[in-house]
């Protein structure tokens, strides 16, 4: 995301995505559990916004994470930079949004994950299929009543849209997500999301 923070990408997409369906602060507060004032602040730019917060507001509004987290790419060359991206950090899982994969039919978001020890990450559900891909530590993944433990170069993949949990079993877990939805949970591109 370079040139602009995750809370203030965030709160421009957030608000055109809010007018593009005619719905008040009010209406979306009610539709994602989060306080009126909380969402002016992160309307506003000024909010920090958690994993739990855009997970929410991606279920209220009906649309990927992508479509609040992404500004379109500026060339055919797409570089990320570490430096470039902001944290988005839960209870033991900080996620950084390297990409949104768009093409007819599919969308995909890939990130670089990392499940902290000592914490439960848990998720109520969400849209998609996660895949997941161990490149160093050991995870436990809890999901559609079975529970994987996976190591380095191990991979699973389940539908999202019931309860999952992810523990370290390790010092720190580093993985890459890739979030893959469905052709119905797909929203107007991006760059009709940033004219205007």
């Amino acid at each position: 995301m370079a040139g602009q923070g995750a809370g203030r990408v965030l709160g421009v997409n957030l608000r055109l995505r809010r007018d593009e369906l005619g719905i008040s602060l009010s209406e979306l507060a009610r539709r994602s559990g989060i306080a009126k004032g909380t969402l002016s602040q992160l309307e506003s730019g000024a909010g920090n916004p958690t994993i739990e917060t855009v997970f929410s507001l991606s279920n209220a509004l009906g649309v990927p994470v992508s479509a609040l987290l992404s500004e379109p790419p500026a060339s055919d060359l797409v570089v990320v930079r570490s430096a470039d991206t902001d944290v988005l950090s839960g209870d033991a899982v900080d996620l950084r949004m390297l990409r949104r994969l768009e093409s007819p039919g599919s969308l995909f978001e890939i990130y670089d994950q990392r499940i902290h020890a000592g914490k439960v990450q848990h998720s109520a559900g969400h849209p998609g299929t996660e895949h997941h891909v161990i490149l160093t530590g050991r995870l436990l993944i809890t999901a559609r009543d079975q529970t994987q433990e996976l190591g380095p170069g191990d991979y699973l993949a389940f539908r999202a849209n019931g309860p999952h949990e992810y523990a370290a079993l390790t010092d720190e877990v580093k993985s890459v997500l890739l979030l893959e939805y469905p052709p119905d949970v797909h929203p107007a591109g991006l760059d009709s999301l940033h004219t205007g």
